[in-house]
């Protein structure tokens, strides 16, 4: 008879990689489903990887000191990912602008401009992931999101580039300016697991 951890549902097993989606935040706050489809993808990906951090405040009392209440103090969400396609939208991208909005070529046309600093801008992100089954997925949304990451274009001989690229999550709910409602409940964004 096997032990150990054994597979309870194969369908379940996760390989490969998310498709990156970005969309204006504004025009679809008021939507809690995913919304953007895969004329909105960014293009090929190295990498994909979704981070949830938490910080805990633990109290202690007593000698010797033991803990005995654990509350939660912040939480933030992530999406990092490495763009292979080096164009002017996937660069705007990941200098913190809105290439959606500010309608940024996705060919090889255009201009990025250099030292004009200004606040990453506010745009949505959806990462669909797709199961092997082909049907099922799991799409990671951040209604309200800000790309802050240092832009590294790292040219290879014999390789092509892969630009690193960190969505953050932020407040998309109804107490932040250009938030709504339908967040109240998941301020930075929820993953959705559905099959066709």
């Amino acid at each position: 008879m096997p032990q150990g951890p054994l597979t309870k549902n194969t369908d379940a097993l996760a390989l490969g990689l998310a498709q990156v989606r970005v969309g204006a935040s504004a025009a679809n706050i008021s939507t809690f489903d995913p919304v953007l489809t895969s004329t909105n993808s960014i293009g090929a990906l190295a990498n994909t990887k979704f981070t949830s951090e938490k910080e805990y405040w633990k109290h202690e009392a007593g000698f010797p000191l033991l803990e005995d209440k654990t509350l939660p103090l912040r939480e933030s969400a992530m999406l990092e990912c490495t763009f292979e396609e080096f164009n002017p939208f996937n660069m705007a991208l990941a200098m913190g602008l809105d290439p959606v909005t500010d309608s940024i070529s996705e060919t090889l046309s255009g201009e990025i401009l250099l030292g004009a600093l200004v606040a990453p801008s506010y745009m949505r992100m959806e990462a669909v992931y797709t199961f092997p089954d082909g049907t099922s997925t799991a799409t990671i949304v951040f209604p309200r999101a800000q790309v802050v990451s240092t832009s590294e274009v790292d040219f290879q001989p014999e390789d092509n580039v892969k630009v690193p690229v960190t969505f953050e999550a932020k407040r998309a709910d109804s107490d932040v300016t250009d938030g709504d409602a339908a967040w109240d409940l998941a301020p930075l964004g929820h993953i959705v697991f559905a099959t066709a």
